[in-house]
């Protein structure tokens, strides 16, 4: 998180304000490892080339990767236009090839300023860039749901910044969540965008995917709609899905299985 906004009680050594000051700070440290763990690994890849026992196309995914970082460019903004796959070097555990989000924390004037905000988005894309004030999101999380709800509206947003900061984690992770509920209780549980039904039932408990027969999934909007899983089931909104289905982000279901 970056400061993006003058606070009289923040001040850097210089006394200003920098976003891309910071941007730069924290991808040129983050470049400069990810430099020296290349420079360790490359000479072992090369040598076990040459005996036969290592595979060239890693060696010249390591030396793509080299390159444009010592361009003063991380892996997650350079890789494509380079035309280097991150999976290629995903062994090397590299810091830069990981999914970044920005988030900067400023006040009513930066929420405001589309223009500002913008200029911060074209600076770090294709990552996602966040803007929240700090302060005022700790208050909103003291708040009951509706006068949270009252205070956003007063502000003019229409979510809040931690709330958009969890969805865009989850986006950029390439997550997303099912639903199962019951009598007793409701529950979301978390799987990567494209899984399974049966791979999905693994999260719950490893039996369920060996034994998965079928699934019976009511969307999110359904159930809402009709009220609970039996008004959903009576107005034909539930349905069957085999192995084979594609889980989609907030489905309600429940699992059949053997054991």
């Amino acid at each position: 998180m970056t400061r993006a906004f003058d606070d009289p009680d923040v001040v850097r050594v210089d006394g200003s304000v920098d976003s891309a000051g910071d941007i730069e700070t924290i991808a040129t440290e983050l470049i400069l490892a990810d430099l020296q763990t290349l420079e360790k690994t490359l000479p072992r890849l090369e040598k076990e080339v040459k005996i036969k026992r290592g595979d060239p196309a890693l060696v010249a995914a390591a030396q793509q990767a080299q390159a444009i970082l010592e361009a003063g460019t991380t892996l997650y903004q350079g890789a494509a236009a380079a035309g280097l796959d991150l999976a290629d070097v995903a062994s090397f555990q590299l810091l830069t090839a990981k999914p970044f989000i920005y988030v900067f924390n400023t006040d009513d004037a930066g929420l405001a300023d589309t223009e500002r905000q913008q200029a911060l988005r074209d600076l770090v894309a294709p990552a996602h860039a966040i803007f929240l004030d700090a302060k005022f999101e700790s208050e909103l999380v003291e708040l009951e749901p509706d006068e949270a709800a009252e205070m956003l509206a007063e502000t003019g947003q229409e979510e809040a910044g931690l709330d958009q900061l969890a969805r865009v984690g989850f986006e950029t992770l390439g997550l997303q969540t099912y639903l199962t509920a019951g009598p007793k209780e409701s529950r979301a549980w978390t799987i990567h965008k494209g899984w399974t039904a049966p791979q999905a039932a693994g999260v719950i408990h490893t039996d369920f995917e060996r034994g998965f027969i079928k699934a019976e999934v009511i969307s999110f909007d359904d159930l809402v709609e009709a009220g609970s899983v039996a008004a959903a089931r009576a107005a034909g909104k539930a349905r069957v899905e085999g192995k084979d289905y594609v889980m989609a982000d907030g489905d309600v279901v429940e699992f059949r299985f053997n054991v």
